[in-house]
């Protein structure tokens, strides 16, 4: 029986996912809540089989990376989200299948299809969804990071999937402009995870 939250950070690279993860972690810590960061690709088997695509994509099919994401995905939801959850954390994930349906989906593969084949993870609380122009990510990535974008951080390519990201329905998603200092964002971010909490009576 699901009695914890699982919170999704999206959106395309460069937006600060994993800053604002660990400022939200720590301001929940604050509050005296149990807490588990964990991010998506894992550090697991297929986890690392994706990592090692970041430098040459074209090492598999979109179909083959798919299969790698899902395989990753489901030893995550096994072994740690769905035993955080049951102990009554806030799981607070960086990338959860919204990044597969939009960065797959971009590859090839049929986004709708994509969500109908993650039956078995359940789905978020909420998803933070930060959206930036694609071009200033891009320019944060070799900047603040002083990285060279990988195969999945190519500018054509993070268009289709901000443009996939834009498109979907769901009602968990609350999209926040990532464009702003760190302070608007982490703000708008706690009072979309502060509506959650006082809707769900936590």
């Amino acid at each position: 029986m699901q009695s914890g939250l699982l919170i999704a950070f999206e959106g395309i690279d460069g937006t600060g996912k994993s800053t604002h993860l660990s400022l939200l972690a720590a301001f929940l810590r604050g509050q005296g809540r149990k807490v588990v960061e964990t991010r998506e690709p894992t550090d697991g088997p297929h986890g690392q089989r994706i990592r090692a695509l970041f430098r040459n994509r074209k090492q598999v099919s979109p179909e083959q990376e798919l299969e790698l994401f899902l395989l990753d995905r489901r030893q995550h939801v096994a072994e740690c989200i769905h035993p955080a959850l049951a102990q009554g954390a806030i799981v607070l994930t960086d990338r959860y299948y919204f990044s597969t349906a939009a960065y797959q989906g971009a590859a090839g593969c049929d986004p709708a299809q994509v969500f109908a084949r993650h039956d078995f993870a359940p789905e978020p609380d909420l998803v933070l969804l930060l959206t930036l122009p694609v071009a200033e990510g891009v320019l944060r990535i070799r900047t603040q990071r002083g990285e060279t974008p990988n195969d999945f951080e190519q500018q054509e390519q993070l268009e289709k999937v901000a443009a996939l990201f834009a498109s979907f329905p769901h009602s968990c998603i609350v999209r926040i402009s990532a464009a702003r200092s760190l302070a608007e964002v982490q703000s708008s971010i706690r009072a979309a995870v502060q509506k959650l909490l006082v809707r769900k009576g936590v």
